[in-house]
């Protein structure tokens, strides 16, 4: 027997939030989904006009709900996305278990009296990595925001703005972004949209990253050199065995003729504005920190609209901020923090007891330790849905909440909490192998069949799921794959 519909909390209607709730609605569960924003959505609730996919459009869709006909761009726009959601807790009937405006101000196994109670069975966290605590740097007394007689914010609040607001607020100002990131991006090429080169928009950041115009170097796309079964055969992989070790080995040469192929077509564009990455283009992949640039930004470089600066250290006076070496000021009138979230302090911050809060993180120098990236081997109560990183995270999050409603209602038992801590490790192994030594998270985008094989092994359920043998090799595989997945 399975958990017998006992009560679930998810927390996070963003995109796995929904689809979990989609599953549990499918297997006789009713959840209840607390939402903190006043919309569903996650991130794509609140984002610049300008923001759009970084994946193309067939690679993030719930393989059960297509995108409509009239979408037809390959990278659809923010409100599209959102629009995408909304339509699929409508269709799914998820809307009448979300609540709105709820923020879960803490978990514990044992009850706070003094706030307001919701009692669950089991906790699903659907936050994701980009929510929650913003991550802002701290400063020196003095060197501060409070030097700065100008206006700082993060780009958590300048989307939260909407985007006529956020457009008046830069008109005719020197807007400083500090960051590379996604957000720092489209940020930027907004500002450039709005103020042109009489007053520039200027990105600060520490490290140089690669941001790319697409994903076709040469014309080829590039999801044939990361995205297929093949390609999964040049990479060692968690508990792969020997026979699959020795072939990685062997095949390693390879792997890095593909990386030089992307890097001859990309690090030119890159180098022109000396921004050519520290790591290959492989490691970046491997991290998932490659980024797809708005259509302006190289343009809006080259016209001189939008300026960048590399700088190690970072402080304020009352004209702006002063970069690392000799008195390097960039004036501003206003400037954003574009440096993302604390995701895993956003996990930590979830529970009210020392005990929890010291083990569900582990330490600094290594990911969430979640055991096929869902379930933390000591919380066997809490489901982590869409944290770990991938290039198709919708349909990601989708495998997650279809596995675990399978283990939920019985379909399969967890293996010992030992046997889980050596998975978590073998994982944590792998990302470290092939990423930057200073990145910390959870990216599966070079291993994202063979994570998702595992899941299907689980839930008894054949991983293979193309037609031929050459198919099954060189093809690449997105959400169509698991349309008829149905755990036994």
């Amino acid at each position: 027997m399975g958990m017998e519909k006992k009560s679930v909390a998810i927390i996070g209607a963003g995109v796995s939030g929904l689809v979990a709730c989609k599953h549990l609605l499918e297997r006789g569960y009713r959840p209840v989904v607390f939402e903190a924003d006043t919309a569903l959505g996650g991130v794509w609730a609140n984002t610049p006009d300008c923001t759009r996919l970084q994946t193309p459009r067939p690679m993030y869709q719930y393989s059960d709900f297509p995108w409509p006909d009239s979408i037809t761009e390959e990278y659809p726009a923010s409100h599209q996305v959102s629009s995408y959601l909304d339509a699929y807790a409508r269709h799914f009937g998820v809307l009448d278990c979300v609540r709105l405006g709820h923020r879960v101000a803490g978990m514990e196994y044992a009850g706070v009296p003094e706030e307001e109670l919701y009692k669950a069975d089991f906790v699903i966290l659907c936050t994701g990595r980009a929510s929650g605590v913003p991550n802002v740097p701290t400063f020196p007394l003095g060197k501060g925001p409070e030097a700065f007689d100008g206006k700082v914010i993060h780009s958590t609040d300048y989307s939260k703005m909407g985007s006529d607001k956020a457009k008046e607020m830069i008109k005719g100002k020197l807007v400083t972004l500090v960051g590379y990131g996604n957000s720092a991006l489209d940020i930027s090429n907004e500002c450039a949209q709005v103020n042109g080169a009489h007053k520039p928009c200027t990105m600060i950041f520490r490290t140089k990253r690669c941001v790319i115009p697409d994903f076709s170097p040469w014309g080829v796309n590039i999801s044939y050199f990361y995205l297929t079964r093949f390609a999964e055969l040049l990479i060692h992989k968690p508990g792969e065995g020997l026979l699959l070790s020795m072939l990685a080995t062997i095949l390693t040469p390879m792997r890095l003729v593909f990386s030089k192929f992307a890097e001859s077509y990309y690090y030119g564009k890159l180098n022109k504005h000396d921004m050519m990455p520290r790591n290959s283009f492989f490691a970046g992949v491997a991290s998932c920190l490659v980024a797809i640039a708005p259509k302006t930004h190289f343009k809006n470089l080259e016209e001189g609209n939008i300026v960048l600066h590399k700088s190690n250290t970072l402080s304020f006076c009352k004209e702006g901020v002063i970069l690392e070496g000799k008195f390097n000021l960039v004036k501003s009138d206003i400037v954003i923090f574009a440096t993302g979230f604390k995701g895993d302090q956003n996990i930590k911050d979830m529970f009210t007891s020392k005990y929890f809060r010291s083990i569900v993180v582990d330490s600094e120098s290594t990911t969430v330790p979640l055991y096929r990236q869902c379930i933390h081997p000591k919380i066997p109560q809490l489901a982590v849905i869409g944290y770990s990183e991938s290039y198709a995270n919708l349909y990601t999050s989708e495998l997650q909440a279809k596995w675990l409603t399978h283990f939920m209602d019985g379909g399969f038992k967890l293996p010992s909490v030992k046997a889980m801590q050596r998975d978590v490790l073998e994982w944590e192994k792998f990302m470290k192998l092939y990423s930057p030594s200073d990145f910390r998270a959870s990216c599966i985008g070079i291993l994202q069949i063979w994570y998702n094989d595992q899941l299907c092994k689980d839930m008894g359920c054949n991983p293979r799921k193309k037609n031929n043998v050459f198919a099954e090799l060189f093809d690449t595989y997105g959400p169509s794959d698991y349309i008829n997945l149905h755990p036994k």
